[in-house]
């Protein structure tokens, strides 16, 4: 008889959690997209971080990185981030679940969990570039594409060819 794999537990991410992240980054994105340590960390340290991990017993399954951000101005791949001037929107910069934790509604438990901080922090929007044809995972999320021009689309388009500038609303907690 199969033993049934731990439940997933969602917590807050700190700094010693970057490490198991980075690994699952790497198995989730294509090294252009890869970020280093200090831009990890950077968005963990941020007061209106909203970054969480997903735990299977000791193991991490997944995480969230998410923070408070000025609407319309993704930060570049692999930014070291500081407090912005203002916070008018969550920005989901980066979501990833372990192949092995697939399956188990970790990316939903996780988007859930930044919402819920979100809301706390006065936030009604999120922001976010969905890349490598993620566009169908976020609508089922709720997000949609919305028309941008100018410097947001360069700014997206540095994200991959493929990638799109997706908005939802933040329910009310």
């Amino acid at each position: 008889m199969m033993s049934k794999p731990p439940a997933l537990m969602i917590r807050r991410f700190v700094e010693s959690d970057v490490p198991a992240a980075l690994t699952i980054q790497a198995a989730s994105f294509p090294a252009f997209l890869l970020e280093d340590e200090p831009a990890f960390a950077s968005r963990v340290r941020l007061a209106s971080s909203c970054c969480f991990v997903a735990m299977q017993g000791a193991t991490m399954a997944g995480y969230v990185l998410a923070h408070g951000w000025p609407t319309g101005s993704p930060p570049p791949v692999g930014a070291v981030l500081a407090d912005p001037p203002r916070t008018d929107v969550l920005f989901i910069h980066d979501l990833a679940v372990s192949p092995s934790a697939r399956g188990l509604s970790a990316g939903r438990e996780l988007v859930e969990a930044a919402f819920m901080c979100a809301a706390r922090q006065g936030l009604r929007q999120a922001e976010l570039i969905a890349v490598e044809g993620a566009v169908t995972y976020w609508r089922a999320m709720g997000f949609s594409e919305v028309e941008i021009s100018g410097t947001l689309a360069e700014k997206v388009a540095g994200y991959g060819a493929d990638a799109r500038w997706m908005t939802s609303a933040i329910p009310a907690h």
